[in-house]
């Protein structure tokens, strides 16, 4: 009977034990999800600070209290001066904007570096990613009047690639090329990501050809970081890999040359709104078409983009992109006529 006592007692011990772990299991689940809800409400904060000081250019602080105090966020409570400063100092640690005060007159802020958000770095990318989340989530009752373009597979890919960067460790990925019948497992030193087109692409060196090569996520079966390293070369930058470059493409075969092409006048609002490179100047504007140059390399997707605007847009120089386009044009009218 004491032993029956015993093994009851030790059931029960353990049936308690059992309890309080998932007890306290429940406890952190719950605390994880108010904890992810503070952190989800504080960059929503902080989000939109920024944008109230970028669309102001410049305000000051009873500006910015006052618009808080309008926002559903603030449940009309007022912006203190000392939450306002932790906000300022979390917005560089996290997204590198410096917010400034003039140190006189009206005493307005300003985000002293506020090209970041138009130079299409990570930066930029990051900030504008998040405003659209939010903005997308506080418009749940809504989703069925959102449509959102179908992006191809690859992001799945991303953690693999990010960490392999950060420890410069080789990957083996498993590739089918558009070129290839048959896919091949292989080994990369990942150098950098580019996002184009809503694309990933992994730029990486292949030590089987001995050169960079450029890897769409979409074209990867299976993708895994191996036991080897690999010495990240100093001279690469992957910024200035692709400064002369339209898109993913950089083949140095092209020589980086000044392209001008004349645009339709409706046309040319949406090539001013959205440059085709960072290069690009507006040369000549009248009524009927505007003029404009960039200077890159011409390659295969740059030819495509041209191609894409048809008859609102004429290369104009240099004269042997002239002909390949319109070479390709004359083509494409011989397949139409034959309806006439």
């Amino acid at each position: 009977m004491a032993m029956n006592g015993k093994r009851r007692k030790k059931t029960f011990i353990k049936l308690k034990n059992s309890n309080l772990c998932l007890v306290l299991a429940h406890l952190f689940i719950i605390f994880a999800e108010k904890f992810c809800d503070m952190a989800k409400n504080l960059l929503n904060k902080y989000v939109w600070l920024v944008e109230t000081i970028y669309k102001a250019k410049k305000i000051s602080y009873e500006e910015i209290n006052r618009r808080w105090e309008d926002n559903d966020m603030s449940e009309g409570k007022p912006l203190p001066l000392r939450t306002f400063h932790k906000w300022r100092i979390a917005i560089e640690e996290m997204f590198g904007l410096v917010i400034e005060n003039e140190q006189g007159g009206q005493y307005r802020y300003y985000i002293e570096n506020a090209e970041e958000l138009k130079s299409g770095s990570m930066r930029s990318w990051l900030f504008n990613t998040l405003t659209v989340s939010n903005l997308m989530m506080e418009s749940v009752s809504i989703k069925d009047k959102i449509l959102f373009e179908e992006i191809p597979d690859g992001e799945q890919y991303l953690p693999v690639i990010l960490d392999a960067l950060k420890k410069n460790t080789v990957l083996e990925l498993t590739y089918q090329s558009f070129w290839r019948e048959e896919s091949n497992t292989f080994p990369v030193e990942p150098y950098c990501l580019k996002a184009f087109k809503q694309r990933w692409y992994m730029v990486a060196r292949s030590p089987y050809y001995d050169r960079i090569m450029i890897y769409a996520l979409d074209r990867v079966q299976e993708i895994e970081a191996i036991d080897e390293t690999f010495d990240y070369p100093e001279e690469f930058v992957a910024e200035e890999y692709f400064e002369d470059c339209f898109g993913i493409i950089a083949d140095e075969e092209y020589d980086v040359e000044t392209v001008k092409f004349r645009v339709s006048a409706g046309q040319a609002n949406y090539i001013r709104s959205l440059m085709l490179h960072q290069s690009q100047k507006e040369i000549e504007r009248n009524d009927e078409y505007s003029t404009f140059t960039v200077r890159l390399r011409p390659t295969f997707d740059f030819r495509q983009e041209i191609l894409s605007m048809g008859s609102d847009i004429e290369v104009l120089s240099p004269k042997w992109f002239r002909d390949e386009v319109a070479e390709i044009s004359k083509n494409m009218w011989n397949k139409y006529k034959k309806d006439k």
